[in-house]
């Protein structure tokens, strides 16, 4: 294969981007407390380039509370004054080419439903030229999602969308031009999701929930067959991996999957569809699973399969690929890159940084050698206060290597007063490139574990299924294992310890709020599951859910023993939480009032689960409320001078 030379050179054409910078203008880093830094919405969320590579597309804030416009500028000539585009009552939530012309813009809306509030989110298609009409397709049909951009078709986009109220998607191509659609594939009770399109955009796999045998089923076909065929069935008794990530550009009845196929590291396969013979493994490791494969968008090439150990990784299979990622890696040492957006020929690329010291920060790249920074995530935050993070193996109690992110802070001295961070989930993990919980706590003066506890996603079947019915108990020692073992390398006081999560970390906090002989000093709670029983009957609600996660959410009922609870406990929640609802905090602070306890409770108005639906007047409230509840309620405040 023909080698590509590129020869990048950093480029001063800051001037005009940071003009645009009210935010960093107004307030300069110096003038700015720790909680505000952190509390202010991200300046630059995303920005992405047109297939011609003419235009970026650019979401940027335009005060502290976010309030975001799309700007679209000349890759050519940054300085330009940009084409402004905005909504009145949704919040902008990101942005993405459709075509050279057209844009999709993504938004996000607070509606009320009599005394009930949600947030829902709006996808609407305009002219990047700001001369267009804004085009909701969802008013033209239910639950409209792009599947596959058609980078050969300029007109159309694959969608996936109910087109007869059935409550089952079809998928329809539409045309962004016209605002028509056809439908091209009427969804059914075999095949009613996960639509995977292959390179010709043809949908060629899908998934469709077995009522008799209790399974997901994946469907495929070959290539211009109509018929469809069962490859696997998906026991959620046996929760192995099994994924399509995607059809082979030059073998096009060879699907790629990730699957553990009797490995315990799910790792990369393809499956030939004409004589249902899977591949030799073409990508695995021995600690961690694979994550999947990345398509060249346009070519629809593989370039590489992907993974995670501290930072998500990739090996590459594409040479130009590989020479590409080098370059930028020279270019920017020390950070973790990522490519987000590109054109056509790649004489366009949007690169985004991210590292212990840098927010996020994105770069436009033209011509190969031309290297312009558009914006940083949180350009307000004191970078020389930021900890480095360090990804280590500790032993629980039990003898199980866990692993952990560990977040040191620059300032003050250890042993630190420390903080346990445990996940959501609890079927995730961490990627801990920039975190910005435990760097708002590390700014502050401590230390903080995040522990890929039993029951975590990402290392194996095996220490994913430990954490099977055992909640509270096995999963919650590997949380207080992670406080002990930063005590025994003298990097934390064993009088100086918290425990802090959200969702299911929100649950570890109520659970390690009440442990016999507890190492903790305090405890914060974040939209935590209080209540098991309410959590299995809200598991009821998804048909597979309920089979598959349900009998493993067994162990310890926080809400039954707020007795037993013996530290100060804080506890927070969103008042519209849509996954984890305010009554499991509610019930469990009314049961903390019961016993008289020691605990303050904060409920953010118009908050939901999710962080990215947490504003600047929730994490300004939250940030100050945690930060206090640390440094005075637990008598922890680092000593920093």
């Amino acid at each position: 294969m023909k080698k590509i030379i590129l020869s990048l050179c950093i480029s001063a054409c800051l001037g005009s981007i940071v003009s645009n910078n009210a935010i960093a203008e107004d307030n300069p880093v110096k003038t700015v407390s720790t909680i505000e830094a952190f509390a202010t919405m991200p300046q630059v969320s995303s920005v992405s380039v047109s297939p011609n590579g003419q235009k970026i597309a650019i979401v940027r804030a335009t005060n502290r509370e976010g309030d975001y416009i799309v700007e679209i500028r000349d890759t050519k000539d940054l300085g330009k004054k940009p084409v402004i585009l905005g909504a009145d009552r949704m919040k902008v939530q990101g942005v993405s080419w459709l075509n050279n012309e057209k844009i999709g813009v993504s938004f996000r809306q607070l509606l009320e439903s009599g005394a009930h509030k949600y947030w829902t989110g709006q996808f609407a298609i305009t002219d990047a030229n700001g001369k267009g009409k804004w085009v909701l397709p969802s008013k033209k049909v239910r639950g409209f999602g792009i599947i596959d951009l058609l980078p050969n078709n300029k007109n159309e986009v694959l969608a996936q969308a109910d087109t007869n109220s059935n409550g089952t998607p079809d998928v329809i191509r539409y045309n962004i031009k016209t605002n028509n659609y056809k439908t091209i594939m009427r969804g059914n009770s075999k095949q009613e999701g996960s639509f995977t399109p292959d390179a010709d955009g043809e949908i060629r796999g899908a998934s469709g929930w077995n009522r008799a045998d209790t399974t997901i089923d994946l469907y495929a076909r070959k290539k211009g067959s109509d018929d469809w065929q069962r490859v696997r069935q998906i026991s959620p008794n046996l929760r192995e991996q099994y994924e399509f990530l995607g059809f082979s550009k030059d073998r096009p009845n060879d699907v790629y999957i990730k699957a553990n196929l009797g490995e315990d590291k799910a790792g990369i396969y393809t499956y030939n569809l004409e004589n249902n013979i899977f591949s030799e493994r073409l990508f695995g490791l021995e600690n961690v699973d694979v994550d999947g494969v990345s398509f060249n968008p346009y070519t629809q090439q593989v370039t590489s399969y992907n993974y995670t150990s501290k930072h998500p990784q990739k090996y590459f299979v594409d040479e130009s690929e590989q020479i590409l990622y080098d370059s930028l890696k020279s270019i920017f040492k020390g950070k973790h890159v990522s490519i987000t957006s590109r054109s056509k020929n790649d004489n366009a690329i949007i690169v985004r940084t991210m590292g212990d010291q840098d927010t996020g920060t994105f770069y436009l790249i033209t011509d190969k050698k031309k290297v312009s920074p558009i914006g940083e995530r949180l350009p307000l935050v004191d970078k020389s206060k930021l900890g480095k993070v360090k990804f280590i193996t500790y032993k629980a109690r039990d003898g199980r290597k866990v692993k952990a992110y560990v977040t040191i802070p620059s300032v003050g001295e250890k042993p630190y007063p420390a903080v346990v961070m445990p996940h959501g989930g609890p079927w995730a993990r961490d990627i801990n490139i920039f975190d910005e919980w435990s760097q708002l706590l590390a700014s502050h003066g401590y230390i903080v574990i995040q522990p890929q506890f039993r029951g975590s996603e990402g290392f194996g079947l095996d220490h994913w299924k430990a954490g099977d019915k055992n909640w509270g108990l096995t999963m919650q020692d590997d949380n207080d294992d992670a406080a002990l073992f930063l005590v025994k390398k003298g990097l934390a006081s064993k009088d100086k310890l918290a425990i802090y999560g959200w969702s299911y970390g929100g649950y570890a906090a109520f659970v390690g709020s009440m442990r016999d002989n507890n190492i903790y000093q305090c405890a914060a709670a974040g939209a935590g599951v209080g209540d098991l029983g309410r959590w299995s009957a809200y598991i009821n609600d998804n048909r597979f859910a309920r089979e598959l996660q349900r009998p493993t959410v067994k162990g310890i009922s926080p809400v039954n023993q707020v007795d037993k609870v013996n530290i100060p406990l804080l506890v927070v929640h969103g008042d519209i939480d849509s996954r984890v609802t305010v009554k499991h905090s509610r019930a469990f602070v009314d049961k903390l009032k019961k016993y008289g306890k020691d605990y303050k409770y904060v409920e953010l108005e118009d908050a939901d689960h999710f962080s990215n639906t947490l504003f600047y007047p929730h994490k300004k409230v939250f940030y100050t409320e945690l930060l206090n509840w640390l440094d005075n309620k637990c008598g922890m405040k680092p000593n920093i001078i």
